[in-house]
């Protein structure tokens, strides 16, 4: 049975059905309503909810947490975010199982509390310390928040890994009709006796760090995150397609809501018998990078669309290839463009004649 639930409440009602007992947070607009509807529901179910003194504290409570073989998980919204790198980093350097969810907001700075993408740069791109990586998903629905979210727990016990779930404040505040399925199967959980601190009565003991003096230690730890990072490449690329089936004028990348107004936008175009497309990645890292290349080869124009200015065009521009201009269009500081805002940028690019 499908349910009316605003964006934040379903991404914590997804953790719980995933699993999750442990929630550590502290709050910022524009994701607290996670934090709120968690502080009633983890007590009904016996789990644990602890409003953190600082999102370092929060962010170190589940590097504690997953370090004891529980699941866990904190959110937070950009600024916050950036205080948990230092922990994020511990926690990949670890090899541990953690989930991160980033309901953006404008930046740089302060910046605001309206939604934004300006934090793509600090999700793919490790955002803290050292060799590492998050393995980042990006929903376009309040339904795909819920799935995603599940999904990201079963990735970051498949990997031990730290996952975060990144949505602009739209998909946090918006209200939609979502259902939750079967729990995932969390793949790897079983296994956490050889290396876990859940006691070591009757076998060795286990020492979880990220702290490693021995540079051949330390070396080896990298080479085995970067092999993990490579199966993320050759297994864990998600993303769809809209339009892209026919000839078209144009290939459109975006993730997130502006997905979905790209699609909006796309459908008004076709009225007017411009056709364009559509490449949605779903992970951000690993990115699409084969997809986009081999439909902009096919095309020859494309154009990335974000609330941010510009921050995805550098992996677009990567995929695409040094023979294909790759154009942008975005709005920052909060304001979300309009269908018509977007088809007038698709328009303006489907119909240059150079």
């Amino acid at each position: 049975m499908k349910k009316l639930m605003k964006g934040n409440e379903a991404i914590g009602e997804a953790a719980i059905k995933a699993g999750c007992r442990n929630f550590f947070a502290y709050p910022i607009t524009p994701q607290n309503e996670v934090a709120e509807y968690l502080s009633r529901r983890m007590p009904e179910i016996g789990g644990n909810f602890v409003q953190a003194e600082s999102e370092l504290g929060a962010s170190n409570m589940v590097f504690g947490a997953t370090a004891c073989g529980e699941l866990a998980f904190t959110t937070s919204s950009s600024p916050g975010i950036s205080l948990m790198s230092e922990a994020l980093s511990y926690i990949a350097g670890a090899q541990l199982p953690a989930v991160v969810v980033n309901i953006v907001r404008g930046g740089p700075g302060l910046g605001g509390i309206l939604p934004a993408q300006s934090d793509y740069f600090q999700a793919v791109k490790g955002g803290g310390h050292g060799d590492y990586r998050l393995l980042v998903l990006a929903p376009a629905t309040i339904q795909e928040a819920v799935d995603l979210t599940m999904l990201a727990f079963q990735l970051a016990w498949k990997y031990r890994a730290p996952v975060m779930l990144m949505g602009d404040g739209m998909i946090g505040q918006m209200m939609e009709p979502v259902e939750f399925g079967e729990p995932p199967v969390l793949e790897g959980i079983g296994e956490r006796d050889r290396w876990a601190t859940t006691g070591a009565k009757g076998r060795k003991r286990n020492i979880v760090r990220s702290l490693f003096l021995d540079p051949e230690v330390l070396e080896r730890n990298n080479h085995e995150l970067a092999a993990k990072y490579a199966r993320w490449h050759e297994e864990e690329v998600r993303f769809t397609t809209v339009n892209c089936d026919g000839p078209i004028r144009l290939l459109t990348v975006a993730y997130g809501t502006m997905a979905r107004i790209c699609q909006t936008a796309i459908e008004d175009l076709k009225q007017e018998g411009i056709e364009v497309g559509l490449l949605r990645p779903i992970t951000l890292y690993p990115f699409p990078a084969a997809p986009i290349r081999e439909l902009a080869a096919r095309v020859g124009r494309v154009l990335t669309v974000e609330m941010s200015m510009g921050q995805m065009v550098e992996d677009v521009q990567l995929a695409a290839g040094s023979g294909i201009k790759v154009e942008f269009f975005g709005r920052t500081g909060g304001i979300v463009p309009s269908p018509d805002e977007v088809a007038a940028a698709m328009r303006a690019q489907a119909t240059r004649t150079n």
